[in-house]
């Protein structure tokens, strides 16, 4: 096998480094996430902790994309705005469970990262997002 690879990687040097870049990355965010204090929790947990423990809903889609449809009683503040600390109502939830929410799931991460920075003591990402919250035809609220 090792016979084979090393023709290869002679004839395509950048694919062959575009994969030891891509393997790195994906290593890295196992560990990040396996390591972090953010969980992503399915749209069951994420029902359970509002229901039942008084989380805290924040959406970090823009503004447009929030009055098309969100979580009730959620509260929208963009990911720019957390990063700088910008975070108005949310500071005296600090104690409560808060769920991070995206599109679709991949953009939630930093933000929720910043808040458990910032004090917050239980931040987690929702699974999938908006896109299957709704998917599940699972609530959402328009307008605000």
């Amino acid at each position: 096998m090792l016979q084979e690879i090393m023709p290869f990687v002679s004839r395509h040097p950048i694919l062959s480094l575009a994969w030891i870049a891509l393997l790195v990355a994906v290593i890295v965010m196992t560990f990040k996430s396996r390591f972090s204090k953010v969980k992503d929790i399915s749209r069951g947990e994420a029902t359970r902790l509002i229901n039942k423990e008084d989380a805290v809903v924040v959406d970090t889609r823009s503004r447009d994309d929030f009055r098309r449809g969100h979580l009730a009683n959620a509260i929208n503040l963009t990911a720019s705005e957390i990063k700088s600390g910008s975070l108005g109502e949310l500071e005296k939830h600090k104690a409560q469970p808060i769920i991070v929410v995206c599109a679709n799931g991949t953009a939630s991460r930093e933000p929720a990262e910043n808040l458990s920075k910032a004090g917050f003591e239980n931040v987690a990402t929702l699974k999938d997002g908006i896109a299957g919250w709704s998917g599940e035809n699972l609530p959402l609220v328009r307008g605000k």
